[in-house]
């Protein structure tokens, strides 16, 4: 039963008795709730301060979840289906096609249309990404490149002035000299190094090059930046290519020279990767050196069991190549607020929150003008992080992620075949033949 105040009843009975009718009482304003969910525990800190500056600005709460990368797309596949999703969830270019194709996303384009928000201001053509026929499905938050991660103890021990390391080149006759990099910063038990007579590949105790397992078909730590920096071109176009050109001759010479750098003892193997897993192969000096992404920055300079640094990806026959990837808010169909859903996601691609996400630098805010700021907070702590950033102020450098349907299933199917190449089980170009044919059945 809902009980009006006393004065108003007065009112209303004084009202009637005239003959009138009673004025009616103002609907109290609905308290809003939205739930906001993400999978990255270091990002947590930075939109939990987001929230609440949203909050007291707009009056909407706003109520956060974390799980890790696995449980979280699990349980939001289960919630989306069940009608519990969350109103806003952090997505990935890898996953939102096929949730706009069951219709489980919200079209953003009539609020940016409205709004007039400026897409000029984020990094590259990151906006882009997320429109699909017309339709749009999330505002950039953030982007991530490639650089390489080294020990610095491991450079100084072998030798070589880390200056040197903003050069390298690599191609897929000899390696280059990143070829040449990773086999002295091998060193087995005996301490010879990968380029010494005498070295045994059976008992190596700190592998030039680290392996973190996964990738799927895109490889983005582990191999893109060989293949693309040859000119290779994962799909016909991007986004929302329909074939996948994974039988070209460029993507089969760039995998074969890894899988030759594993069967020579240089990488660290498959299996011993996957019991390790990435950090923990780095901190303890299995690896001197791996490929790895933006977003493990804090990681990495945060370190105090091994001291590392940063340096550029090795430049290839066509010049350095990264694959530029980036997350964005999207709301969930089933939302009952899609307009404050809609503030939120609004507030989260603004400079509003992306200036505090950037002070904390945990990532590369999508607003050019955070970025650099982020970029002046990991400075100003002695951490040059600009292997990631030059390259993303290059276009000619970038290569965006690409995007298709049916991605987890493509992912499933490449997956298998890069893991018997790491187990040394089968060769690059006809397991790629095999696995293009398989993926285009998929596209169909």
């Amino acid at each position: 039963m809902i009980r009006k105040p006393m004065a108003l009843l007065a009112l209303a009975v004084l009202t009637a008795a005239c003959g009138g009718t009673a004025p009616e009482t103002p609907a109290a304003k609905e308290k809003v709730t939205l739930t906001y969910s993400l999978w990255d525990p270091n990002q947590l800190p930075a939109y939990q301060e987001c929230a609440d500056a949203f909050t007291a600005s707009s009056g909407i709460e706003v109520k956060i979840t974390q799980q890790g990368w696995e449980d979280y797309w699990n349980g939001i596949t289960t919630s989306l289906v069940s009608g519990t999703a969350p109103d806003v969830i952090t997505n990935h270019v890898a996953y939102y096609p096929e949730l706009a194709a069951n219709n489980q996303l919200l079209d953003i384009e009539p609020f940016v249309a409205r709004d007039k928000v400026d897409l000029t201001r984020y990094t590259g053509d990151l906006a882009s990404l997320w429109v699909r026929d017309g339709k749009r499905y999330g505002l950039p938050q953030d982007w991530d490149t490639i650089a390489l991660v080294y020990n610095v103890k491991d450079i100084e021990d072998a030798g070589i002035d880390p200056a040197s390391l903003k050069n390298l080149t690599w191609n897929p006759s000899d390696g280059g000299t990143f070829g040449e990099l990773i086999k002295k910063l091998t060193v087995d038990a005996n301490g010879k190094r990968g380029d010494e007579a005498g070295f045994d590949k059976t008992k190596v105790a700190t592998y030039g090059w680290g392996l973190e397992q996964g990738g799927g078909v895109v490889g983005q730590t582990q191999w893109s930046w060989m293949p693309l920096s040859m000119g290779f071109q994962y799909l016909d176009k991007n986004p929302f290519g329909t074939d996948y050109k994974l039988d070209d001759p460029r993507l089969a010479e760039a995998i074969t020279w890894w899988q030759e750098q594993m069967k020579a003892g240089y990488v660290l193997p498959r299996e011993e990767a996957g019991r390790l897993g990435l950090e923990p192969m780095m901190q303890t000096n299995k690896a001197a050196l791996v490929p790895d992404g933006s977003w493990r920055i804090g990681t990495w300079a945060g370190s105090t069991e091994q001291k590392f640094a940063f340096a550029p990806l090795p430049a290839g026959p066509q010049g350095r190549k990264t694959i530029i990837n980036g997350l964005a808010p999207s709301i969930t169909a089933g939302t009952k607020h899609p307009d404050e859903a809609w503030q939120w996601v609004s507030f989260i691609g603004s400079p509003a929150c992306q200036d505090l996400v950037a002070k904390r630098a945990v990532v590369f805010p999508a607003i050019k003008t955070a970025a650099t700021t982020a970029a002046e907070t990991h400075r100003a702590k002695g951490v040059d992080v600009s292997a990631f950033t030059d390259i993303a102020a290059d276009p000619n450098s970038l290569s965006y992620y690409p995007i298709t349907g049916s991605a987890n299933e493509i992912n499933t199917e490449a997956q298998a075949v890069i893991d018997q190449i790491q187990e040394l089980k089968v060769a690059p170009a006809d397991a790629l033949k095999q696995l293009d044919a398989r993926v285009a059945d998929i596209l169909k």
